[in-house]
């Protein structure tokens, strides 16, 4: 890991990273007649006669919109708009890298819920989605829950829908290694920010209901009076069936499964010393996890995963948000539902294939050919889902022409990343 100085250097010579570069050639008096005027008049009058066609014949139906407020940027905090933006980029960066996805970086100067609304509303009409980062919470459910009821393109929350799917698919694998099944474990989880109500939202969706989720005020549970909100009572309505009353330390006796999203070192071994046979512990606070991994091993966890990417089992929300992203809107999909989700979860799950294993529940980020299999099968899952649940604006999609747009995209990713660092220089050299 280079230097905080080396890193600053790298970011001040490439000045961000990504750019706009044009999809067309304008290389003639007709290309730019074509593309600009007066040819550009042409497809403002098709668009203004049928206002669908701005999918057609503009780069809506492959752009996004990265939304924050910086009030909860990585673990720092309440860092702003500005300091926001490094995260925002590379962001937009992994979305074409990994999905093809065309990506703009928005960082707001407001941080007041409805002022947030209606500026993405505003937005609409330029972009085929929208993906709402690093807000804190509860407001960003809030954000999120109005947003996918009032717009007609797909609102995707990744520290809520992205760290849920990819969280369950790894679920899905430890559970099959530990020869468990998931309607019958016990899954502690603590955290109930975004991260924790996703993972809640989705598991109530797979009839999963032995849950227990614990905040700073102990475990949630129907009736709690301390530390509540609209969106706790939510978890508290839909887990915890027999009300337990106690601390992580408490409620994590005999648990098959404890997931960490919260914050740095709040696991210990005792904890994992307590919980059933061939304990499965995701800690994924980062940079610095719950428990460390070696730590967690040698308090006899049978499978451990972090959110990093220097031990196994890294659970990345690359391996989640390029690919729902591609498949939402390759099928013209409406919004973001659970069904989609969990289809994803399982496709990414099926990704490993023979390679599963305790240190291999999840397939690796930095390898284009398993990353081509992630997208292609994400994506054609999450667009059968949208098809079958009628959450398209399209009468049909073509499911097979997915799958094969998936393994062009991560070659030409390849084969660009390979352009610019054989050519790239220092802005102004």
């Amino acid at each position: 890991m280079p230097s905080d100085e080396e890193i600053l250097r790298i970011y001040e010579s490439s000045k961000g990273a990504i750019e706009t570069v044009p999809k067309v050639r304008v290389s003639s008096r007709e290309d730019l007649a074509i593309h600009y005027t007066p040819g550009v008049a042409t497809v403002c009058n098709a668009i203004k006669n049928d206002k669908s066609k701005v999918f057609s014949y503009t780069g809506k139906s492959n752009m996004v919109a990265i939304i924050t407020d910086g009030s909860r940027i990585l673990g720092l905090g309440n860092i702003g708009p500005e300091a926001g933006l490094p995260v925002m980029e590379a962001k937009a960066m992994l979305f074409k890298k990994y999905g093809g996805v065309d990506a703009i970086p928005i960082c707001l100067d407001t941080q007041e819920e409805e002022a947030i609304i209606q500026t993405v509303k505003n937005l609409a009409p330029t972009f085929g989605g929208f993906n709402i980062e690093d807000i804190e919470s509860p407001k960003c459910f809030r954000i999120v829950d109005r947003l996918a009821k009032e717009l007609e393109v797909p609102v995707l929350h990744d520290d809520q829908h992205g760290t849920a799917m990819v969280a369950v698919a790894a679920l899905i694998n430890a559970m099959k290694l530990a020869g468990k099944e998931l309607t019958k474990i016990k899954i502690v989880i603590n955290g109930a920010g975004a991260a924790g109500l996703g993972i809640v939202r989705l598991l109530g969706y797979m009839k999963i209901k032995n849950i227990y989720v614990v905040d700073s005020a102990g475990v949630i549970f129907d009736g709690r009076k301390e530390n509540m909100n609209e969106f706790k009572k939510e978890i508290a309505a839909s887990t915890n069936p027999e009300k337990f009353q106690g601390s992580l330390m408490d409620v994590v006796d005999k648990a098959d499964v404890l997931i960490g999203a919260s914050s740095a070192n709040v696991f210990t071994k005792e904890m994992i010393q307590k919980m059933a046979e061939r304990p499965v512990v995701f800690a994924l606070a980062n940079p610095v996890p719950e428990i460390s991994y070696a730590d967690a091993k040698a308090s006899g966890a049978f499978i451990v995963a972090t959110g990093r990417s220097d031990t196994p089992n890294q659970v990345n929300n690359v391996l989640s948000f390029p690919n729902i992203m591609r498949g939402l809107l390759d099928s013209g999909a409406k919004r973001v539902d659970y069904d989609l989700l969990y289809e994803a979860s399982k496709a990414l799950a099926k990704c490993v294939g023979k390679d599963l294993g305790p240190e291999h529940i999840l397939p690796s980020p930095y390898e284009p050919k398993e990353m081509a299999n992630v997208l292609s099968s994400v994506a054609s899952a999450v667009a059968a889902s949208a098809v079958k649940s009628g959450n398209t604006r399209h009468s049909e999609v073509d499911i097979s022409a997915i799958k094969k747009n998936a393994a062009r995209i991560i070659k030409r990713s390849v084969k660009i990343e390979k352009i610019v660092i054989k050519t790239q220089v220092p802005q102004g050299a």
